[in-house]
């Protein structure tokens, strides 16, 4: 399967917020009501769906250490023995 480059991926959710907002804008901008609503509600999903997968990264950045150690114990026997 191929893989985003790592500038690609981290900036996706700046890319979600971005879009999310723009769409929002338009909305409030636009005199048509099925154009506006639809804008409006896109622009909610997008912006809701960005916030999600920064917090997602954030979380995961500050718990990366916990998600490697999984599985192994906490104290390690053989340095208690020194």
């Amino acid at each position: 399967m191929a893989r985003l480059a790592k500038p690609v991926y981290e900036s996706l959710p700046f890319a979600y917020l971005l879009g999310g907002l723009l769409l929002l804008a338009l909305s409030y901008r636009s005199s048509d009501s099925w154009w506006s609503g639809w804008c409006a509600g896109a622009g909610l999903l997008t912006l809701v769906g960005g916030l999600a997968i920064w917090m997602h990264r954030r979380d995961f950045r500050a718990t990366s250490a916990d998600y490697l150690r999984r599985g192994k114990p906490v104290i390690d026997i053989d340095d208690t023995r020194s």
